[in-house]
C-alpha cells in the first residue's frame, strides 16, 4: 500500500489503525470475521474497474471476457458447495439479496411470516423502517417464552390462521439449530414459499455442520462474510425454475453493474470453503461456541435458550443490573469487541438492550480453541463484575494483548505496511 501511503497519507493511517485495531482486540462480533490475503487481493484487483451490466455471454458493454470467466467460476464453485440448481453470485449485501426475492416472487401488500426481530430476526424480515416492513403485511412468529427456542407447532398454527404467501426461516441473533424441513412442512401445509436466509450459518452449512436448507427451499440467501469467511457482499441461491425470475429481479430490477472485483473475491472464499481445513474450521467454531457459553453459564450468567448449536450465543445480564449498551461499551474499552443485543421479549428498547451476542468466528479464525474461550470468559466476568473500574479494565486489557500475541492475526501485513 506504499501509492496510497504516499498518495492519501490520512486514508492509509485510517487503514493500518484498523489492521491494528483488529489484531489487537478480540473480536466477538458475531457477524464479522477475518478474510485470507487472497480474498483481499481478489477485492483489492483491477477487475475493480470493470462495468459488467447483465450476466456472462450476455453483457450490457463489451470487453467482459474476464468479468465473465470470474462469474462463472463463482457461480459454479457455490452450486457445487451447496448443492444448488442455479445461483446467482450479483447481490451486494444481504438485505438487496432477500429484497431481490421478495420483489421476484411477491406483490406489495402480500402476507410474509418471519421471525420476530426481538427474537433473534433480521432487519430484512419485517423491521417497519425497511422496505420488508413498508411494503409487505409481515406476521411475526417468536421463541417459546419458557425454552427460548422455536415452536414448530406454534408456527404452523400461525401460518394456517395468515396464510402467507412466503414463509422466511433465518435469523440473526437465534443460537440454536434450525430445521428446515419442518419449515418446508408448514410452506407446503399454506401453499407457501420458503425462503431460508443463511447469511449467518453459511459456512456451517457449507461444511456440514448444520443442516442443508437448500433441498427444502424454493430461496435460500447468504452474505459471504461471516461465518463462509469471504468478502462483504451476497448471493442467492434456488430452484431451476425460479431461475429467469430471480436473475431479472437482480439485473436490471433491483442493481445495476456488478462490483466483479467482489464477485472474484466470492469466488475465493468458496473455493477456500471447499477445503478438508475449512470443515475443521467450522467444527471448532462451534466447539468454541459451547465451551464459551458453558464457561460464561458456570461464572453465573444466564446463556438464552440454554446454549447454542451455531457460532453464537446471547448472554442476558438483567441479573447483572447492566445492560447489553453499557456491557459493551465497557468491554470495548479492555479489549473485547461484541455487541449489545435483544434478548427474547426483552422489556428494554433496541438501542439499550437486556443483553449481549457473542460470536466465535474471528477468534476461531486466529487458531484459539475451548481452552482459550474458558479464558476470555473470565476476562469478560472480570470487566463486567464492575464496568465502572478503569484499573480492572486495563488490567484485562493488558491480558488480552498477552492473549492476542500468541495468536497474530495480521503480523506480517502490519509490518509491510509500516515499512512502506
Amino acid at each position: 500500500m506504499g501509492n496510497l501511503k504516499k498518495g492519501d497519507p490520512e486514508i492509509f493511517k485510517a487503514i493500518l489503525d484498523e489492521t491494528k485495531r483488529e489484531n489487537d482486540n478480540l473480536e466477538l462480533i458475531a457477524s464479522e470475521n477475518f478474510v485470507s490475503e487472497e480474498v483481499m487481493e481478489a477485492t483489492g484487483s483491477t477487475l475493480t474497474n470493470k462495468y459488467a451490466e447483465g450476466y456472462p455471454g450476455a453483457r450490457w458493454y463489451n470487453g467482459c471476457r474476464n468479468a465473465d470467466t470470474v462469474e462463472e467460476i463463482a457461480i459454479e464453485r457455490a452450486k457445487a458447495l451447496f448443492g444448488a440448481e442455479h445461483v446467482n453470485v450479483q447481490p451486494h449485501a444481504g438485505t438487496p439479496a432477500n429484497m431481490i426475492v421478495y420483489f421476484a416472487m411477491l406483490n406489495v401488500g402480500d402476507t410474509v411470516l418471519a421471525m420476530d426481530l426481538a427474537c433473534g430476526g433480521h432487519l430484512s424480515h419485517g423491521n417497519p423502517h425497511n422496505f420488508s416492513g413498508k411494503f409487505y403485511k409481515i406476521i411475526p412468529y417468536g421463541v417459546d417464552r419458557k425454552t427460548e427456542t422455536l415452536d414448530y407447532d406454534r408456527i404452523g398454527t400461525i401460518a394456517k390462521e395468515n396464510r402467507p404467501k412466503m414463509i422466511i426461516a433465518g435469523a440473526s441473533a437465534y443460537p440454536r439449530a434450525m430445521d428446515f424441513k419442518k419449515f418446508r412442512e408448514i410452506a407446503d401445509s399454506v401453499g407457501a414459499f420458503l425462503l431460508v436466509d443463511i447469511a449467518h450459518i453459511a459456512g456451517l452449512v457449507a461444511a456440514g455442520v448444520h443442516q442443508n436448507p437448500v433441498p427444502y427451499a424454493e430461496f435460500v440467501t447468504s452474505t459471504t462474510h461471516k461465518t463462509l469467511r469471504g468478502p462483504r457482499g451476497a448471493f442467492i441461491m434456488c430452484k431451476k425454475e425460479f431461475a429467469k425470475s430471480i436473475d431479472i429481479e437482480v439485473f436490471p430490477g433491483a442493481q445495476g453493474g456488478p462490483l466483479v472485483h467482489v464477485i472474484a473475491a466470492k469466488a475465493v472464499c468458496f473455493k477456500e470453503a471447499m477445503k478438508p481445513e475449512f470443515k475443521s474450521y467450522q467444527k471448532q467454531i462451534v466447539k468454541n461456541a459451547k465451551a464459551f457459553a458453558d464457561e460464561m453459564a458456570k461464572l453465573k450468567y444466564r446463556i438464552v435458550a440454554g446454549g447454542t448449536d451455531t457460532h453464537l450465543f446471547l448472554v442476558d445480564l438483567t441479573d447483572k443490573g447492566i445492560s447489553g449498551k453499557d456491557a459493551a461499551g465497557a468491554l470495548e474499552k479492555a479489549g473485547i469487541t461484541l455487541n449489545k443485543n435483544l434478548i427474547p421479549y426483552d422489556p428494554k428498547p433496541p438501542l439499550v438492550t437486556s443483553g449481549i451476542r457473542i460470536g466465535t468466528p474471528a477468534i476461531t479464525t486466529r487458531g484459539m480453541k475451548e481452552a482459550e474461550m474458558r479464558q476470555v470468559a473470565h476476562m469478560i466476568d472480570e470487566v463486567l463484575s464492575d464496568i465502572t473500574d478503569e484499573k480492572r479494565a486495563k488490567n484485562v486489557r493488558s491480558e488480552v494483548a498477552r492473549l492476542v500475541k500468541k495468536f497474530p492475526l495480521y503480523k506480517n501485513l502490519i509490518r509491510r505496511m509500516e515499512k512502506e
